[in-house]
């Protein structure tokens, strides 16, 4: 894999030119699978580049293992949009653009005249994807907001607590990504309504209102009901019981799904009564039992090596995998080659498409890389017989 060139596949957004005004991990990582998905992603980045570039360890000043990932495909304008120049540079590159994403403040895209409202009259069938916080409509609406903050704003905190007896936040940027990934998708479908229509449109995606649809999708349970009908939180994923199991030789994650894996499971390992005990006499059973069930795994998973547990778990149809380590992931990537930061390993597309393959086309920038490129050629696009706004 060579992400130095254009290729011959390049993906179900072909022909989609995005501007790019996030940063850090959420916003870079939505336009990230845009751009793996074939859009023409112009980063605009200030003089000293994104605070990505210097998350982690790299062999580059500017380019980190994460933002070797993080930021290809994509091309990087550095433009002041303090300054009048950077105004005009940033209006003429938004005539030619389909898609607006941006993370900024509310009272910053003000202060930098780049609101949906001051894009939409250079772009009328603009595509402006707004993502913050906390709502617009809300008193919260300019509050700084990070992973870190929606994760104990969203009941994360909560289950934590729950399941080990203190808040604690998730080892793992979660709501970050997830609002990433709720970007991506409301980017591509409104996209797909202006195909339709010729109608561009405001999008908000709010990180508390989507992490809050993520926690509540399963965690609402009965709460929902009115009147509620059980507390806030499903039993089964809150059992401090549900962790991978240790085998003679490493550890597994069993997962017995339906009453016959039970029963499949505990008679291999001579449970008396295995095929009759009422914890499973079906899947309701299985829910309110899980908190023993797990125990009981946990007890005869040592009998055997995670092999053969494997082996007879795939013979039973019992869903189980062997516990995976980060360095297990990161052996499993392919390898490519950045022009200036050397090999690296590439990390997975989102998703697989038959007719309109995925492709890394570009590596990561160098910060302003594309800067004099990318401003050739919307002065091409704004000249008089030239495309902007076609």
């Amino acid at each position: 894999m060579s992400p130095a060139g254009p290729t011959e596949a390049p993906g179900p957004l072909a022909g989609v030119r995005v501007l790019d005004l996030t940063r850090t991990i959420m916003g870079p990582f939505a336009t990230r699978i845009l751009a793996d998905q074939g859009a023409d992603v112009i980063l605009v980045e200030a003089e000293e580049g994104d605070v990505n570039r210097v998350m982690g360890a790299g062999n580059h000043p500017e380019l980190t293992g994460t933002t070797l990932n993080l930021l290809r495909n994509k091309r990087s304008a550095v433009l002041d949009l303090k300054t009048e120049q950077g105004r005009r540079d940033i209006a003429r590159i938004v005539r030619t653009c389909d898609v607006v994403v941006t993370t900024m403040r509310p009272s910053a895209l003000a202060k930098l005249g780049v609101t949906y409202q001051d894009i939409r009259e250079l772009r009328p069938d603009i595509v402006y994807c707004q993502a913050q916080g906390f709502p617009l409509d809300g008193e919260r609406a300019d509050d700084p907001a990070y992973d870190d903050i929606i994760q104990a704003a969203c009941g994360v905190s909560d289950i934590m607590e729950q399941v080990f007896g203190q808040p604690a936040l998730i080892p793992t940027i979660l709501a970050d990504k997830v609002c990433g990934l709720a970007i991506a998708q409301a980017v591509s479908v409104a996209l797909f309504h202006r195909e339709r229509t010729g109608e561009g449109q405001h999008i908000e995606v709010p990180m508390k209102q989507a992490m809050a649809a993520f926690m509540l999708a399963e965690h609402g349970d009965g709460a929902v009901l009115e009147p509620p009908v059980s507390p806030p939180g499903y039993r089964r994923i809150l059992s401090p019981e549900r962790r991978p199991h240790r085998t003679s030789d490493g550890y597994i994650h069993l997962f017995p799904y339906l009453p016959k894996h039970y029963a499949a499971l505990f008679s291999e390992a001579g449970f008396p009564d295995a095929e009759s005990d009422p914890r499973y006499a079906d899947k309701r059973a299985t829910l309110v039992n899980s908190d023993s069930l797990y125990r009981d795994i946990r007890l005869i998973a040592p009998s055997r090596t995670t092999d053969e547990w494997l082996d007879y778990c795939k013979q039973a149809g019992i869903p189980a995998t062997r516990v995976a380590t980060l360095q297990d992931l990161v052996d499993e990537l392919p390898m490519a080659e950045h022009p200036v930061a050397g090999r690296y390993r590439t990390t997975p597309m989102t998703a697989n498409f038959s007719r309109t393959p995925n492709s890394i086309r570009l590596g990561a920038p160098l910060i302003g890389q594309h800067t004099a490129e990318v401003l050739a050629e919307v002065e091409a696009d704004n000249s008089p017989g030239g495309g902007a706004g076609s």
